[in-house]
């Protein structure tokens, strides 16, 4: 098991590469005012705002998508419409991946630039979707970070319990996808995620591996599939500077993947995106052939 993630120890004497304290923003915890702009300059799943906005309308808590048929069933057509198809398992298993996307990514960079986890609960996080491109996420309060040193653990509770677990069932129950492709979809969203925080924060003092390994070494995304990836080792573990790995920006399997690829993920599961005229598998994708 690695490590918790700690700055390096060249890095400790500079105050901004320690973690945040209450007296680094308003919120405390390592909340700083600052933290969201940063977070959305990774790429556009990674943007949150946050504050008062004129434009809010449309935008709902996340309770409602968990609980609430009607913007579910509204989100899953307007998924199926933009992919111009009209198998709703299909819809829906694109839907459930692109939020998961969007959830680890503002979870992960927060952890990765700030070195905690911030608290992301249903309750407090607003969504609503824009003509084009991802879910739109909305804080009106900038919160402040989850107190502990369990950043695994605190990224589990919010994303995994709090919001993915909800949000499976309901799309179990409405549309009809196995709890193998909803759990595939997380794994893989999450490893998308880390692609893309290498990729284009290589410099951040926390590394986004650590944290993603403990993560998926829990149920259920321990049974989703098999990482192979050296989590711990000083070009990809480690929390000081590292190169810039593969490129990637979406949602989509774990995210394009070189020659260089420090990550090898296969899930246990397809996400049903080949089922769309003109696409076929994702590149971690059970039904793929191995390279």
């Amino acid at each position: 098991m690695c490590p918790p993630p700690t700055p390096p120890p060249a890095a400790r004497p500079a105050a901004r590469d320690t973690p945040p304290t209450a007296a680094d923003g308003p919120g405390g915890n390592g909340a700083s005012a600052g933290t969201p702009a940063r977070v959305a300059a990774v790429g556009p799943y990674f943007a949150v705002s946050s504050g008062p906005r004129a434009d809010a309308a449309g935008f709902r808590p996340f309770t409602a998508l968990h609980h609430d048929p009607a913007p579910l069933a509204e989100y899953v057509a307007e998924t199926g419409r933009r992919l111009g198809t009209d198998q709703r398992r299909v819809a829906a298993s694109t839907l459930h991946i692109g939020t998961a996307a969007r959830l680890w990514s503002v979870a992960l960079a927060t952890a990765a630039l700030t070195g905690r986890a911030v608290d992301l609960t249903p309750e407090r996080l607003w969504w609503r979707t824009p003509p084009s491109g991802p879910i739109e996420l909305w804080l009106p309060e900038w919160p402040a970070a989850t107190p502990g040193e369990d950043v695994p653990g605190a990224l589990y509770e919010t994303v995994v319990v709090r919001h993915l677990g909800p949000l499976d069932e309901a799309l179990r129950r409405d549309f009809g996808l196995s709890p193998r492709i909803l759990h595939g979809n997380s794994a893989s969203a999450l490893l998308g995620a880390v692609r893309v925080l290498l990729a284009r924060v290589p410099d951040a003092p926390w590394s986004p591996l650590p944290v993603a390994a403990a993560l998926l070494a829990r149920e259920p995304l321990a049974s989703a599939g098999v990482l192979t990836a050296d989590t711990c080792g000083a070009g990809l573990g480690g929390a000081g500077p590292r190169g810039a790995g593969p490129r990637g920006a979406g949602p989509r399997g774990a995210g394009p993947r070189g020659a260089d690829d420090p990550l090898s993920y296969r899930r246990n599961s397809c996400c049903l995106y080949y089922r769309v005229r003109g696409n076929g598998y994702c590149g971690d994708c059970v039904l793929a052939r191995p390279r």
